[in-house]
């Protein structure tokens, strides 16, 4: 845990983001001293039923948010476990893997027993579990994995299942009221795990026997089955088996999706039941895609981890978490640039900020109050339009220009910039060019196109980047376009096939002043730079 003085202490106690404020609910359930158990915990929960996209890594990065915030306001110790669902039924082939054929022999197997449709690991559970872990590990989280099969087989929730069986009648009291009534007909906490089909088997339970630690079921063939609850022989169906492993881990914290209210609550009914208090929990809005649907794994119409971090560092993706929590916003390709922007901006102004303002700046959050020095000057989206006008390939013909606009940077001594060089090379490759689209001049363009060119051939050797801008916007208003906005959409739709694009000040100083010439004197010859 951090040292904490007593100022940071008063600091954290007045802050206002959100993670102290959720911190601030725990501080409240442990006022007179520390759980029994001897720490807090956090858990972040995964189904791992399809490939991990980045909502499963959001619930990570804002509970680890959280738990941040509370180191600072207490000094009871904390874990956070990340607990893999791994023993549910593969209920459905995700469409966004290989082999699916395979995988449609395998409906119902628990996914640790499902082959791995990559052939890389032991099972397709073990496959999926492998990709969350590594996400987790390559951004640094202090966490404790934890498998659910792990926990059925070696026994350690069976104490758990033994009160679940006691506590039967209740349960079902609770759970029937929340299903329609076909399924309240069938309905029962427990999946046993068929000893004939190894499926884990959603059917109805005829008899439960508490002193005995069985159950007795129907199998697919019509058969009565009786099985111990205990052993991996049986697992509980979700909601149930939230509420009790809330109970036997004493979970302290664990934040979901907008649309689990309801089964939180089910979930903390549950608990309760089993004898412990629910944990305390933040519901966050779902991600949407482009076209305003809900992300799903089985879909994969969602990014991936790895589709982000090929674009940008892993600083900006926790940003994007850490930004609003309770607003539905949309998760695509085209939300990258501006977070890696937004971060950048963020963390030059870490260094100047008051101890009580850094508290509020999400560099704090994502860097635990520890946040670097990037050293970067240049924006993600000006590196993303060099890219464009050079349709650049590698990093050195990047590097060429900004070597000229920056002579004391190098690969070597602005390693972070080196690789937004990269990331920007990546994704104007993949995003931008397949969409640019250019266009030649109108008469008006083409006449303010002119002037610029000639402030370009005569401008001073020492006009900066600030002047240049100035420059082009007093251009734009000596011609008769309806609004600046005109002239700058014009100036990218024309330069860089966009229609978006950065300060022109900034990238005429970075792309060169002659460059820049060189394209606006193509464009008056009437070539169309689609062909550059």
């Amino acid at each position: 845990m951090p040292v904490v003085t007593p100022i940071d202490r008063t600091y954290a106690q007045a802050a206002r983001a959100w993670p102290f404020e959720e911190a601030r609910k725990l501080v409240a359930r442990y006022q007179d001293g520390a759980p029994k158990k001897g720490y807090v915990l956090f858990e972040t929960g995964y189904g791992p039923s399809g490939l991990p996209h980045i909502g499963t890594f959001g619930e990570v990065v804002r509970t680890t948010m959280v738990r941040q915030a509370f180191q600072r306001l207490s000094d009871i110790p904390t874990r956070l476990f990340a607990f893999s669902d791994d023993m549910d039924g593969l209920r459905k082939v995700p469409t966004n893997v290989p082999n699916q054929e395979m995988l449609a022999n395998y409906i119902g197997i628990p996914l640790t027993k499902v082959p791995d449709p990559f052939g890389k690991f032991e099972s397709f559970g073990h496959h999926n579990n492998a990709m969350l872990r590594q996400f987790l590990d390559d951004f640094g989280f202090e966490y404790e994995f934890q498998s659910s099969t792990d926990w059925y087989l070696s026994g350690r929730f069976d104490q758990g299942l033994l009160n679940v069986l006691r506590n039967y009648d209740a349960i079902q009291e609770i759970m029937l009221k929340s299903l329609r009534e076909e399924r309240q007909l069938t309905y029962s906490p427990f999946l046993p795990v068929s000893q004939k089909s190894g499926k884990v088997l959603m059917t109805k339970v005829v008899k439960t026997d508490p002193n005995a630690g069985t159950i007795v079921y129907e199998e697919e063939d019509g058969s009565l089955v009786e099985t111990p609850v205990t052993g991996g022989r049986c697992k509980l169906q979700w909601k149930p088996d939230w509420g009790m492993r809330w109970h036997v881990l004493g979970v302290d914290y664990e934040m979901s999706g907008k649309d689990l209210i309801p089964s939180v609550d089910l979930g903390g009914k549950i608990c309760r039941v089993l004898g412990s208090p629910p944990p305390e929990g933040f519901n966050y809005e779902l991600f949407l895609d482009d076209k305003g649907q809900k992300i799903s794994k089985s879909k994969g119409n969602g990014l991936s981890v790895e589709e982000w971090l090929t674009y940008a560092p892993p600083e900006s993706l926790a940003l994007f978490m850490y930004q609003k929590p309770r607003a539905a916003k949309r998760l695509y390709f085209d939300v990258i640039p501006r977070a890696v922007d937004d971060y950048l901006s963020l963390v030059e102004k870490f260094p100047e900020e008051a101890p009580a303002q850094r508290l509020e700046n999400p560099v704090w959050h994502i860097h635990d109050g520890k946040a670097p020095q990037v050293g970067v000057t240049l924006s993600y989206g000006i590196l993303l339009n060099l890219a464009s006008v050079c349709n650049a390939e590698a990093k050195e013909t990047l590097w060429g220009f900004i070597s000229r606009y920056l002579p004391e940077a190098t690969p070597a001594t602005a390693p972070f910039l080196d690789r937004l060089v990269g990331y920007a090379i990546n994704y104007y490759r993949d995003h931008v060019k397949p969409q640019k689209r250019y266009r030649l001049p109108d008469a008006t363009e083409r006449a303010a196109l002119d002037e610029l060119l000639r402030y370009l051939e005569a401008a001073p050797a020492g006009a900066t980047a600030e002047d240049l801008q100035n420059e082009v916007y007093e251009i734009g208003k000596r011609h008769p376009f309806p609004d600046l906005r005109a002239w700058f959409k014009a100036l990218y739709e024309v330069l860089l096939g966009q229609d978006q694009g950065p300060r022109m000040g900034s990238f005429i100083a970075l792309y060169g002043r002659a460059e820049t010439a060189d394209l606006i004197r193509k464009v008056l010859k009437g070539e169309s730079l689609s062909a550059a």
